[in-house]
């Protein structure tokens, strides 16, 4: 059980909450806080004009509510913006939101009643997941129709994922003997106007992109044991002078999974000697291709955008970012735009340019390995059978070029494509749950593209009979790949083993970086 302090969440308790399901419970100081912050907007509002309290909201917030339509204005913003389309998110990303939004309601800024905050949780305890549709927000005012989708659940309205099976949401409540959401001075607008949708789509795109490194990392060492290399591509006294710390992380982890491996080469021995002294021209390549010599300085990058990422999701989880802000110690309440989502637009923008390099390197990678009159110790695409009667992986390398194509296009930034709208009130937009959607397509794709390239290597490994002279990481994982995709010389579908070696991968482990 993991204990919400009014400090909020660490990523790792980010991770156990969002992707395995652990239980939360409120501290007594945050349920304090909340309950303070709501006493003060209670008292101070009266009398007061206040925005999306007694106003309109967005460009009629030039109109004054009467006290006796106060509680319906908030309904009504539930309700009007719940207009979303297309397909609903998934479970784990809805989860992600609605922990998101509740670190927003733990800095007790938002002026929400503590009983909102509680039947969040247990909508997040009890896995209930209102329906989300993937399209609807520009990021500006936060993910309003998103955020409006989750609140209408909260009410009882709307649809509910729980258990696998959709059903109406005010069936499930009654179930679970919950009490719907009651509106008591601005929890409509409070619960729609914020970031959070975006920043759980982000977390989960960061836990995958984290994994999907750890996978490229120990692939490019494969790599290099099939193709022979000379270890000097990872060695400290090389990369530790340009001064990247991801560099030298991504070297340093390269070496850990080659400890042990019979197949990379000492250029010290090698060429270093009087060995090929009075050779004029070398049949060895003396430094391999980029996509097999430079992976410390092209994955040094992308752990760089994966640890930026991190902090600015983090930071934004655990910050009120709602309008109006309601701030008890002052004594007062302010308007501005903790909603705009540039901060999430941006990174989940270099995260998913930083996933499609990743990507290019597999693919560059797989190249390698079908393409014979480069790599000139393997058949054509990896063929164990008959040249010309048989194909090995050739239309599998199809499927990893065009998938690959179809990140290089999706990685146009999001965020400069500002449209406005909103009757030109928000005149500036960050597109900041477009970028994160994007980056999850992205991020699919590339695990599509890695599990082909895995089996290359499987297949690769097999051609050249080196599966014992490989280090007894690469070794380990060559097993679990060979039993998903046995060695093959005759052609066969593949479609079911590129399914089964990507879902292998998501769901494993391979390196901690």
């Amino acid at each position: 059980m993991n204990i919400i302090e009014d400090t909020g969440f660490f990523l790792e308790s980010l991770k156990g909450i969002i992707l395995k399901g652990e239980e939360i419970t409120l501290s007594g100081k945050t349920k304090k806080n909340i309950a303070e912050c709501f006493d003060f907007l209670k008292t101070f509002s009266a009398e007061k004009i206040i925005y999306g309290i007694n106003t309109g909201f967005g460009p009629m917030a030039q109109y004054r509510i009467d006290a006796g339509s106060l509680a319906q204005l908030q309904y009504n913003i539930i309700r009007s913006h719940a207009t979303g389309a297309g397909e609903p998110l998934p479970d784990v990303c809805v989860r992600a939101a609605m922990v998101a939004r509740l670190g927003t309601f733990v800095q007790a800024r938002s002026g929400v009643h503590l009983e909102l905050v509680e039947l969040l949780v247990e909508f997040i305890n009890r896995g209930i997941y209102p329906f989300v549709p993937e399209h609807g927000g520009v990021g500006a005012s936060g993910d309003l129709v998103q955020l409006a989708h989750i609140a209408l659940a909260l009410t009882g309205e709307g649809e509910v994922h729980c258990h696998g099976v959709w059903r109406p949401a005010r069936e499930v409540l009654d179930e679970h003997g919950l009490t719907p959401m009651r509106i008591h001075i601005r929890e409509g607008l409070s619960f729609t106007n914020g970031t959070s949708v975006m920043t759980g789509i982000g977390i989960v795109n960061l836990a995958h992109a984290r994994r999907l490194l750890g996978w490229a990392t120990l692939a490019s060492v494969w790599m290099n044991e099939i193709a022979a290399s000379y270890d000097d591509l990872m060695a400290d006294e090389l990369n530790r002078v340009r001064r990247h710390a991801e560099q030298h992380e991504i070297a340093a982890r390269m070496r850990c999974i080659a400890k042990g491996s019979a197949r990379l080469q000492k250029r010290e021995i090698k060429l270093y000697g009087s060995a090929l002294a009075g050779e004029k021209v070398f049949t060895e390549k003396i430094q391999s291709y980029y996509s097999l010599r430079c992976v410390p300085q092209i994955l040094g990058p992308v752990l760089t955008a994966i640890r930026q990422a991190e902090k600015i999701l983090v930071d934004e989880v655990n910050s009120a970012c709602d309008n109006p802000i309601v701030d008890p110690v002052s004594r007062n309440v302010y308007h501005g735009g903790n909603f705009h989502g540039d901060y999430v637009a941006f990174e989940m923008d270099k995260l998913k340019i930083a996933v499609t390099k990743l990507t290019m390197l597999m693919e560059r990678q797989l190249n390698y390995l079908c393409h014979d009159r480069i790599n000139g110790i393997l058949p054509p695409f990896l063929n164990l059978g008959k040249l010309g009667l048989n194909y090995g992986l050739q239309a599998a390398q199809f499927t990893a070029t065009s998938t690959t194509a179809e990140n290089q296009t999706l990685s146009n930034p999001m965020s400069i494509h500002s449209i406005p709208c909103n009757n030109d009130n928000q005149d500036i937009v960050s597109m900041g749950t477009n970028a994160a959607l994007m980056t999850g397509k992205v991020i699919e794709n590339a695990w599509q593209v890695t599990a082909i390239h895995f089996m290359a290597l499987a297949q690769a490994t097999d051609c050249l009979h080196i599966a014992d002279d490989l280090s007894p990481e690469t070794h380990r994982i060559y097993g679990d790949i060979r039993r998903l995709f046995p060695a093959q010389a005759e052609d066969t579908p593949k479609y079911r083993e590129i399914a089964a070696v990507k879902n292998y991968l998501i769901n494993h482990e391979s390196v901690s970086i």
